[in-house]
């Protein structure tokens, strides 16, 4: 899963951190409020790890700007503050649960582990974008009710997209999470598969007949999935003769 950690105290943020990613997470650790808030807004991550003690902008803050607006992402409060009416007020903000410092690391561990096994007990395995639908569950994709046949890669690069609709998703951030390939590495594999992607899902739609996509092409920063019905140019798919690494 996507963590992040806000935790202003370096030895306690890295020490996190590492263990986290010893169990198999993807970890990042900010050290303040609003750097947790504006990596939150861009990375949309399955867990927050928040302390309420921050410089720049308080926990309580972080999850008063975040109430409503990250219902996907689960958010696991720590505090050194003992009184109940300061947990009582975290999770009328929001807040899935309350950790009190000092606390036991395998605590925190279980404590992030059941709150990620009950957010995906109840989150709905149906992603949604205009007519098409990605259930995650059954492996399907359709379009118009029409069913769309995709590999492994493109199923997890539409429903990368779909995860983070509204929002552009960068190459390197594409390379990184669907192919686990360094941010530097130098292929075209992203834009190869995207035309994959787009040239399937104009099949059951009128893309090609209105020389729209469905995922759009946001200059110099990636792509994402597509904000209004405009026409834009057609992109000429040349994936048979394209080499790239890595697919």
């Amino acid at each position: 899963m996507r963590v992040l950690i806000v935790e202003d105290d370096a030895a306690l943020g890295l020490f996190l951190q590492k263990g986290l990613k010893l169990e198999g997470h993807e970890v990042e650790w900010v050290g303040d409020g609003e750097s947790g808030l504006r990596y939150a807004e861009e990375h949309r991550p399955d867990l927050i790890v928040l302390d309420l003690s921050l410089p720049r902008k308080d926990g309580t803050e972080v999850l008063a700007e975040m109430h409503g607006r990250f219902d996907e992402t689960a958010v696991l409060v720590l505090t050194g503050r003992s009184q109940v009416e300061e947990r009582v007020k975290c999770l009328n903000l929001g807040a899935d649960d309350c950790l009190l410092k000092p606390f036991s690391f395998h605590e925190l561990t279980a404590r992030c582990r059941a709150l990620l096994r009950r957010r995906e007990q109840f989150a709905d395995p149906v992603l949604r974008h205009g007519d098409v639908e990605l259930n995650r569950m059954e492996r399907k994709v359709t379009r118009n009710g029409q069913s769309i046949e995709l590999t492994v890669k493109e199923f997890s690069l539409l429903e990368f997209l779909l995860m983070r609709r509204g929002q552009c998703c960068s190459r390197s951030e594409l390379l990184r999470d669907i192919w686990q390939m360094s941010p530097d590495a130098g292929t075209n594999v992203v834009d190869v598969y995207v035309n994959y992607l787009r040239r399937k899902l104009a099949v059951a739609g009128a893309d090609s007949e209105l020389g729209v996509s469905v995922i759009e092409t946001v200059r110099g920063e990636g792509y994402r999935m597509s904000v209004g019905r405009k026409t834009v140019a057609r992109v000429g798919v040349r994936s048979e003769s394209m080499a790239f690494a890595g697919a």
